[in-house]
């Protein structure tokens, strides 16, 4: 339904309306809510989250903008942080969150094309095109909602990942739909950044010296042209996902997923991007949540509900020769242990403090630089529950992560399950195009090219 191929080349969006939404409770004081380190981390990084839903059996729409307007405004009464603006402390010049009610973005676009048109393998030829631009002094959250000729819609969420991470996001985006659906939101929202304050005095170990780096937005700029530029979308299918764990395994240890896919996608980077048989060095790094393992150590199961970023990040690397021609469960031990290093509680409390003590600099993980090689990043979104936004029109046919920068450090690689039967993930990349190539033509068919079958339309 939503996937196939393309024939226009001038496929855009048009805006038809643009206001502002706040949140009902307007009642509030304005106030200050400081941003934890792990916050202050993520520095302005945008993030869009993409949907596309069939035509509605019920509603033009015109009666879809209204329902989800109304139910925005109401869902921002328990996010309040987010119909606020991130501003700058005037003594310490670090940013913060004002919650002033002052809303965020709402622009209602209509595309020239059904949805069934849009080549979402390629996002560079069908998202791309059909996201407005948002201003520069745009709100920290903004939505577009956008009809399509068929009657179906989509919905994109650009937010700036000093609010929250993707796992606070998705728990907005699913309170909103439950809200949408004259249900009560599903859970209390803990929001208080204090439990994230750095031991005294700080401390922390190597590794995340090692990992984490002072910059300047001058490094950013003067980053290395790697070539990275194909946004693509795949399907592995659940079949092929438990036929790599099982290749994954070693003697008695068990592989996730995650590190099995992994494995496959370092070897496959090492032979179409890291000179193949020589030394070059190639690196992947994996996304880590930490509110199961700071739970864990306050024994607080509300750290499930934290609102705010409570990401870290895990960091691999070896030869390009060493990874093509060692067998996929070696390879799938060197990710499990590189991950295991970063999931503790221990580590999460070390990177607080080593934050701490590098402030007010700006930080980011080295690995992001674009230096020392090729460099792969995997944020794994597969138990979130992201294709189970229903604002009461249906679930979604497509549900993704979408970066709208044109360049990037490091590839990028995100996995979100299907909800489909067969237990198959979406996977939405921002890589080399020898990196697609390779994945494409691999006779194994592991990252099968997004249709319309993949998507039950």
């Amino acid at each position: 339904m939503v996937a196939g191929e393309s024939h226009d080349s001038d496929i855009a969006a048009k805006l038809i309306n643009q206001s502002i939404i706040r949140a009902t409770d307007d009642h509030r004081q304005p106030s200050i809510l400081p941003l934890s380190n792990l916050d202050r981390l993520m520095g302005g990084f945008p993030v869009t989250i993409f949907y596309a839903y069939r035509k509605p059996s019920a509603g033009d729409f015109d009666s879809i903008v209204t329902a989800i307007k109304t139910s925005l405004s109401e869902t921002l009464t328990h996010f309040y942080p987010f119909s606020g603006r991130i501003v700058r402390n005037s003594a310490t010049g670090e940013a913060e969150i004002l919650c002033n009610n002052a809303g965020i973005n709402f622009m209602e676009a209509r595309a020239t094309v059904p949805l069934a048109t849009l080549n979402f393998h390629d996002q560079n030829q069908s998202i791309r095109k059909v996201l407005l631009p948002v201003a520069p002094e745009h709100p920290p959250l903004s939505v577009q909602l956008t009809g399509y000729t068929c009657g179906g819609f989509s919905l994109a969420w650009c937010f700036e990942h000093l609010l929250a991470d993707a796992t606070a996001f998705i728990k907005f985006l699913n309170s909103w739909s439950e809200i949408a659906r004259a249900k009560q939101v599903s859970a209390a929202i803990n929001q208080d950044r204090s439990i994230f304050r750095p031991r005294s005095p700080p401390v922390y170990g190597p590794s995340v010296d090692r990992t984490y780096t002072v910059c300047t937005m001058d490094d950013i700029l003067s980053m290395p042209p790697n070539g990275i530029s194909q946004k693509r979308l795949y399907y592995v299918e659940g079949p092929c996902l438990e036929h790599l764990r099982e290749a994954s395994r070693r003697g008695g240890s068990k592989r996730t997923r995650t590190e099995a896919l992994s494995a496959y996608l370092w070897k496959v980077m090492a032979r179409a991007c890291g000179g193949g048989d020589s030394d070059n060095r190639c690196r992947m790094g994996w996304l880590i949540d930490g509110r199961r393992r700071m739970a864990a150590r306050n024994h607080d199961d509300s750290m499930s509900n934290y609102v705010g970023n409570v990401v870290s990040i895990a960091v691999g690397e070896e030869s390009a020769r060493e990874l093509k021609h060692r067998p996929l469960s070696h390879v799938a031990g060197i990710v499990s242990g590189a991950i295991g290093e970063a999931a503790t509680d221990g580590h999460f409390l070390d990177l607080v403090d080593w934050i701490e003590c590098h402030r007010p600099a700006m930080m980011l993980p080295e690995i992001l630089l674009g230096l020392g090689g090729p460099a792969l990043v995997v944020s794994s979104c597969h138990n979130m529950p992201v294709m189970a936004v229903d604002f009461g029109f249906g679930r979604p046919s497509l549900g993704m992560f979408y970066s709208t920068l044109d360049q990037i450090g490091a590839g990028y690689v995100n996995l979100v399950s299907s909800g489909k039967e067969d237990g198959g993930w979406l996977v939405s990349t921002f890589i080399w195009p020898e990196l697609a190539d390779a994945l494409e033509s691999d006779p194994d068919h592991v990252f099968q090219p997004i249709t319309a079958d993949h998507l039950g339309g």
